[in-house]
C-alpha cells in the first residue's frame, strides 16, 4: 500500500504541476502543492521502509527529513549537486524559501491523517 501511495503522489505533484500551468494558476500554486506533496512522498517511503511505524512517527520523519533538506539549502551543497544532477535537484532542490516549511507541515500533517485513517480501517477489517 505505501508503495501504491508514493506512486500516487508522484503522479498527484506530475499533475499539479500541469494542472496550474493549464488553468492559469500562478507557479506559486504548483510550488507549494509540490512541497507538501514532496513530505507526502518521503512519508509514504518512510511506510515502505518501516510498515509497522506509527502514523505520527512517519510524519515527524517525513517532516524532520524536508526541513533538514531545507536548511541544507542555506549552505551551497544542493545547489551544486542540483546543477549536475536532476535527481539531486528533484531531492535536494537548491535555495532556501522559508515558506516551505510551512508547506512540509501541512503536506506531513496530511499524511498522518491519511496513514492514521488507513491503519485504523485495516485494523477494523474494513480494508
Amino acid at each position: 500500500m505505501a508503495g501504491v501511495a508514493a506512486l500516487l503522489t508522484v503522479a498527484a505533484g506530475l499533475g499539479v504541476r500541469a494542472g496550474a500551468a493549464r488553468v492559469g494558476l500562478g507557479p506559486e500554486v504548483a510550488k507549494y502543492a509540490g512541497d507538501a506533496l514532496y513530505t507526502v512522498l518521503v512519508q509514504a517511503l518512510v511506510v515502505l521502509a518501516a510498515p509497522r511505524i506509527r502514523p505520527p512517527v512517519a510524519a515527524a520523519v517525513a517532516l524532520a527529513f524536508s526541513w533538514a533538506v531545507e536548511f541544507a539549502q542555506l549552505s551551497d551543497v544542493p545547489a551544486e549537486l542540483s546543477r549536475g544532477s536532476v535527481v539531486a535537484r528533484l531531492v535536494l532542490g537548491s535555495t532556501f524559501n522559508a515558506p516551505d516549511l510551512l508547506w512540509y507541515a501541512v503536506g506531513a500533517a496530511a499524511a498522518w491523517a491519511v496513514h492514521g485513517w488507513l491503519r485504523a480501517r485495516r485494523r477494523t477489517g474494513a480494508y
